[in-house]
């Protein structure tokens, strides 16, 4: 049986295990509490059977697509996601266009999808591995680590976005951006997180199925908006002192 077949109705509908099945190989992460979570915030609304069951049509696998592309590959805000999904909606009724196409990504940049607060083993890097799949001196590496901007959790191995870090880094360096004026980054993003993690910890606790994937919102939502705020505040400084 294929993904696409499995958990198919008669009509071809698919049940919650189907729609898993059939997206799973793009999305290894996606669970069934994540299908209901996107459910619940009316990103995706799948028939239900006169006993409850959730039937998804191939539009509604579409749709889902859709969310979990612009997640993964945009870091979106599902506010954000529900904002394009309602132009959409509206572009396919008039015409406009026969179809959700997901709009390309920005690839490397991390992001707040609920499983990038996820541990998982499996993504762990080796020093070695960070210095190979960034491209970056060895000596960089060790600058960054020295100074804090890239830390080892449990058992001495890295997260991917240790990746990104050394690349940002090198790139900083080319336009006389040492690594030593790189720490302030840090005490920034470590007084963010402190505020984030005060508001979205409570929501994690609550005990729910869907709690984490709840926080885990609530966290992206915050962090865009304090990357937002960050970046406006920096581009007028920038523009004020460029013009005094």
């Amino acid at each position: 049986m294929t993904a696409a077949g499995h958990g198919a109705a008669d009509g071809g509908s698919l049940s919650i295990g189907g729609v898993i099945a059939l997206l799973g190989p793009e999305f290894p992460d996606l669970t069934v509490s994540k299908v209901r979570f996107l459910e619940n915030e009316g990103l995706v609304t799948p028939e239900r059977t006169a006993s409850g069951y959730r039937r998804f049509s191939a539009a509604d696998a579409e749709r889902l697509r859709y969310v979990l592309t612009a997640q993964r590959d945009r870091y979106l805000p599902l506010k954000v996601i529900r904002e394009e999904l309602d132009a959409l909606d509206a572009a396919i009724a008039d015409g406009s266009t026969t179809a959700l196409v997901p709009r390309p990504g920005a690839d490397g940049v991390p992001g707040s999808v609920p499983d990038d607060f996820r541990s998982d083993a499996q993504k762990r890097l080796t020093r070695e591995n960070v210095i190979d799949q960034s491209g970056v001196d060895a000596a960089l590496v060790d600058e960054l680590v020295a100074a804090g901007l890239v830390v080892a959790g449990p058992g001495g191995f890295y997260d991917p976005e240790a990746v990104l870090v050394a690349r940002t880094a090198h790139d900083l360096a080319a336009h006389g951006v040492d690594v030593r004026h790189l720490r302030g980054f840090r005490t920034a993003a470590d007084r963010q997180t402190g505020l984030i993690t005060q508001i979205a910890g409570p929501v994690a606790r609550q005990g729910d199925a869907d709690a984490r994937d709840r926080a885990a919102e609530l966290a992206r939502e915050i962090a865009a908006l304090s990357v937002a705020l960050h970046s406006t505040l920096v581009t007028v400084a920038v523009r004020h002192a460029l013009d005094s």
